[in-house]
């Protein structure tokens, strides 16, 4: 394990000493006099922005998120009080003159809706909070965060961030001929460039030559193919030395009236890494031009992934850093060609972005976004289901599902259940009312993977389906249908609607039975692409197993079958692929899918043998000809890796719960800080593959665990737990410890 990213449980616990003592309030501070020093929230976010000073907040009725900062060991919240306050003179002295909510006996610690005195539009607010541990004794006050309001209306309405810039300099820079540079960034990025030149005369012409795909060592390739990047701006020079910033050519393609537009104030943008300056009248080196690349504000901090293998590295970094570049819009869109959000493609991204930075806003504004602006792929339509269900997960917030709720039942499709439960958009139930119910003009067709073999002119039986046998009742799309009822069940149940949610639950179950029933060959143990299919592909086998539809007797079967085709799917296909393996327990294979350098399929291939540094589109140019070099679809790894292999999951909302299951595989060890919004989760373990596995673990306070250590073969269920033996659960291939509190605590394994 590299120095520069090694984290151990005894880091994790001394920054939890400093972190509790960052802020000491005034001595002459009421809460200084009366407070425990030791318990000082932190993490404050309102509107799910930990920096909601850089954007404007139009909720009147604004939420609050806080971290329960406690050095206390299993500590927890049981009451908390909130000051929203007009200046910094009355919150410095603790007096809420718009909110004081007193003390709120609760354990809530995100999604705390505001009631105070009506707020004015146009308006800077300060607000802070105290709390009161398991103990009984209250804390002392936050730090205070600054919010401001825009025009505020009762218009529901996701607050963002404006988009940021980093300036890169080039790692490489070399003299081709006279006045011609060759330039290397490092890595892509959505922007522009900055250059500093001095010209003897006004009119001199220079030729700026932009582009992602390299032609040998120095030299940019100008006819990359499909939408593979190129592109050259002329830049006219004033006499004597200045500073100029590229104006980048429009595409006639992603700038029209369908793609997501960049601010006028930030102007265009495209994606490259090399850059080739011709006619230049001035000796040119690093500090004279920069890369100006556009992004969402990311917090690279916030997680931390190392293991005992370097490809997996590299796979992580190329991931994380894919989540961060394709941000450029404020959006997760599909890459450069269309610049369109697509749900699939933006329920990955969301995904990813959570597992890598501690940000929510733009996965939720995404999302709301396509509420209204649907894609025509039936999976697409109830990934907006699975894409509430993750915010509300990850966030705590309550806000959108409630506000969405009937857009969300809509998008279930149970519209278009027959009587035994199971959909279809061929049996003639896709009427006008449902089309509007689901804000849809067009006509639904079902994906089940991209591209499709028929398509984009591809040869040698390339598609990413599997042979796929369509069928009017298809195996993978009454998956995506059962799994979007029992997520519509869980946030009914929440929003305090019982019948719905009953409703949902009964019409999940009765999907269940008559999937097995129907689309489960049981004499093979695996299941058919459709009602009336011979044909069994790789996709009608991942997505019931990644959904937890497959009946225990067959996971195995399902999961050997799965195990027999390999990679025969999509970038997108991945993603549910290593979900089914991990839910089967099959850990081993998916690592060595992911760090596979045997094959074109795989995320290696993109970093060793293409030299990508965004994640592509597809697996290589062959699958799909017209493939981007710029597609966070293409991502998984950044949340397998946390939610996966290292097992870090909500299991209630706003991580009130988490579950802690690695899978690791061969890894000897690893290590991974998961940002959330109760605090950054961490995680490391070593591993002696079959003899023994030594995980340390640092929960947040207000936050409670279930924690899985593999069996390792092992009968019995005793555990050396911070130092003690402690009996646990037997559960499949594991032993599991419910209800671990907040802080450090070491499980030790062996044979």
């Amino acid at each position: 394990m590299t120095t520069k990213r090694m984290f151990s449980w005894i880091n994790i616990a001394v920054a939890a000493l400093i972190a509790a003592f960052v802020y000491l309030p005034p001595a002459n501070s009421r809460s200084a006099r009366a407070a425990d020093p030791s318990t000082i929230p932190t993490g404050l976010m309102c509107e799910i922005m930990a920096r909601p000073e850089l954007a404007l907040i139009t909720d009147p009725q604004p939420e609050f998120s806080w971290v329960v900062n406690s050095i206390v060991p299993g500590d927890r919240q049981t009451a908390y009080q909130v000051l929203v306050a007009s200046t910094a003179e009355r919150i410095e002295r603790d007096q809420g003159d718009l909110w004081d909510s007193e003390k709120v006996e609760s354990s809530q610690s995100s999604g705390v809706e505001y009631t105070g005195r009506p707020l004015s539009s146009e308006t800077t607010y300060l607000w802070k909070v105290r709390v009161w541990g398991k103990d009984g004794q209250v804390g002392s006050y936050s730090q205070a965060q600054t919010f401001r309001t825009g025009q505020l209306s009762d218009e529901h309405a996701t607050a963002c961030y404006p988009l940021t810039n980093t300036t890169v300099q080039p790692l490489r820079v070399l003299l081709k001929a006279r006045g011609h540079y060759f330039l290397d960034f490092g890595r892509a990025a959505f922007g522009t460039v900055e250059l500093t030149l001095t010209s003897p005369t006004a009119g001199n012409e220079v030729e700026v030559h932009l582009g992602e795909v390299p032609a040998g060592p120095d030299s940019i390739e100008r006819n990359p193919g499909g939408t593979r990047r190129y592109r050259v701006m002329k830049l006219k020079l004033d006499e004597g030395t200045h500073t100029y910033r590229v104006a980048i050519t429009p595409d006639r393609r992603n700038t029209g009236p369908n793609a997501v537009k960049m601010p006028k104030a930030v102007g265009e943008v495209m994606p490259f890494r090399y850059c080739e300056i011709v006619n230049c009248p001035s000796r040119l080196d690093a500090s004279k031009i920069r890369q100006i690349a556009m992004h969402y504000p990311f917090d690279e901090t916030t997680s931390c992934f190392d293991s005992s293998n370097e490809v997996l590295n590299d796979v992580w970094d190329l991931c994380k850093y894919s989540i961060k570049a394709t941000s450029f819009c404020g959006v997760y869109i599909d890459g450069d060609r269309e610049r369109i959000p697509y749900e699939a493609d933006a329920y990955i991204n969301q995904l990813c972005h959570y597992g890598v930075d501690r940000e929510y806003t733009m996965a939720r504004y995404t999302h709301e976004y396509l509420m209204t602006r649907p894609t025509w792929p039936t999976e697409w339509i109830l990934h907006s289901v699975l894409m509430a269900w993750a915010d509300y997960l990850y966030t705590g917030d309550r806000e959108s599902i409630a506000h969405y709720y009937d857009d969300l039942k809509a998008k279930t499709l149970l519209a278009l259940a027959r009587e035994d439960g199971l959909i279809s958009t061929q049996t003639g139930l896709v009427t006008d009312d449902v089309l509007k119910s689901i804000h849809f003009k067009g006509q639904l067709r079902d994906i089940v993977d991209w591209p499709h073999g028929n398509i984009l002119g591809l040869k040698g039986g390339y598609g990413e389906t599997d042979d796929f046998e369509f069928k009017p009742i298809n195996t993978v799309v009454n998956a995506f249908h059962y799994r979007a009822l029992v997520v519509m069940s869980r946030m009914a149940r929440d929003l305090g609607k019982s019948a719905d949610a009953q409703r949902f639950a009964q019409a999940a179950a009765r999907v269940e039975k008559s999937f097995n029933d129907k689309l489960l060959n049981r004499d093979k143990g695996i299941y058919i692409d459709g009602e009336g299919s011979a044909h069994s592909a790789l996709h009608a086998n991942m997505f019931p197993l990644a959904f937890g539809l497959v009946p225990s007797e067959y996971v195995a079967s399902v999961a050997e079958f799965i195990k027999s085709r390999g990679m025969v799917c999509s970038v997108y296909g991945s993603q549910y692929l290593l979900e089914a393996l991990y839910e089967a327990g099959e850990g081993d294979y998916a690592l060595e899918l992911m760090t596979d350098r045997s094959t074109d399929r795989s995320w290696p291939h993109m970093i060793y043998d293409v030299g990508t540094t965004i994640t592509l589109e597809a697996w290589d140019n062959k699958y799909k000809p017209n493939q981007d070099w710029n597609h966070a679809w293409g991502a998984a790894p950044a949340n397998i890796i946390p939610r996966c292999l290292m097992g870090i999951q909500p299991l209630e909302p706003g991580f009130a719960k988490v579950r802690i299951k690695p899978q690791v595989g061969s890894l000897t060890s690893g290590s991974f800080d998961h940002p959330s919004v109760r605090g950054t989760i961490h995680a490391d373990f070593r591993s002696v593959p079959g003899e023994s596995f030594v995980l340390n673990v640092a929960i947040p306070a207000n936050v409670e665990a279930i924690v899985y250590l593999p069996r390792l073969g092992g009968t019995d269920s005793e555990v050396a737990v911070d130092g003690k033996m402690v009996q646990g659960t037997l559960a499949g291939r594991f032993v599991v410890f419910d209800r671990v509190g907040s802080g450090s605590h070491r499980f030790e394994r062996h044979r």
